[in-house]
């Protein structure tokens, strides 16, 4: 079980959002703007390729923003290459359209991401740095034609930068919060990297435990439930009921509900 007290996730705004301060178009490996499905679906502002150009300016966003996690008191950062956002958007082939050097082929398309991992790394140290990835989503229509050779090209691509870990979400969840039986695995990849190898996706306590106990991970990170269970270590330990999440407060503006007013378990201890 992971929990990251005292890291932080570092991700760029991308295609999957509207527009940004001073009307500015949201940024992305494409054009191309998603898809709203269905009648009440948000539609979101049109996307802006980024130009090539433009590219080591974003690496040092990410560099930059590693450096302050730090100096605020962080122990590390966790990149977010995962779930359709930027990162995400260069290493799918179903997304990323480019013809320069950071499109086409699966090298082109993974440069990006190992740019950020190297100057993240290099400015706090690779013992600091983990990247979490999502090879076989298909978040925010951010597809790959092979997710496979993709996460085995990343993990294997990690190594030369000695990063923490990595950390790789489960070919089962291929939407959000959908949870559904699949011939793929996370083994080759795992196998493939040398360091720390953290699986998330729909977890529980009991499977959680056997991906552990069968070498299918080192460490299995809990998001919803944590979330939903402020005291879920000790739940665990207890094997005691857990707390239903509330997905609609997910991504809220508001401090407190969905985020800090789960009750904590009543023990007589």
């Amino acid at each position: 079980m992971l929990c990251l007290k005292d890291s932080i996730f570092t991700w760029h705004m991308d295609k999957g959002t509207n527009s940004q301060p001073n009307g500015q178009a949201p940024i992305s490996s494409t054009d191309k703007p998603l898809t709203p499905e269905g009648f009440d679906a948000p539609k979101y502002s049109p996307p802006r390729r980024l130009k090539t150009e433009e590219i080591p300016g974003i690496v040092n966003d990410f560099r930059l923003a590693a450096i302050n996690a730090i100096e605020a008191g962080f122990d590390g950062v966790e990149i977010h290459g995962a779930h359709g956002f930027l990162i995400d958007q260069f290493l799918k082939d179903q997304i990323n359209d480019r013809t320069d050097e950071y499109g086409g082929s699966l090298e082109n398309r993974c440069r990006f991401a190992l740019e950020i991992v190297e100057a993240v790394s290099d400015a706090i140290g690779s013992h600091r740095v983990g990247l979490r990835l999502s090879p076989f989503a298909n978040y925010n229509e951010a597809g790959d034609s092979n997710p496979k050779a993709l996460g085995l090209y990343m993990a294997e691509a990690l190594n030369k930068h000695k990063i923490l870990y990595c950390h790789m979400v489960e070919p089962r969840m291929k939407t959000l919060g959908e949870k559904s039986e699949t011939a793929d695995s996370l083994m080759p990849m795992r196998k493939a990297f040398n360091g720390t190898f953290i699986a998330a996706g729909g977890y529980n306590r009991e499977d959680g435990d056997r991906a552990v106990a069968e070498n299918q991970a080192d460490l299995v990170a809990y998001g919803r439930l944590f979330l939903a269970n402020p005291d879920m270590p000790r739940r665990f330990e207890l094997n005691a009921s857990l707390n239903k999440y509330h997905r609609d407060t997910f991504y809220t503006s508001d401090p407190v509900v969905g985020y800090t007013d789960y009750p904590f378990l009543e023990t007589n201890d």
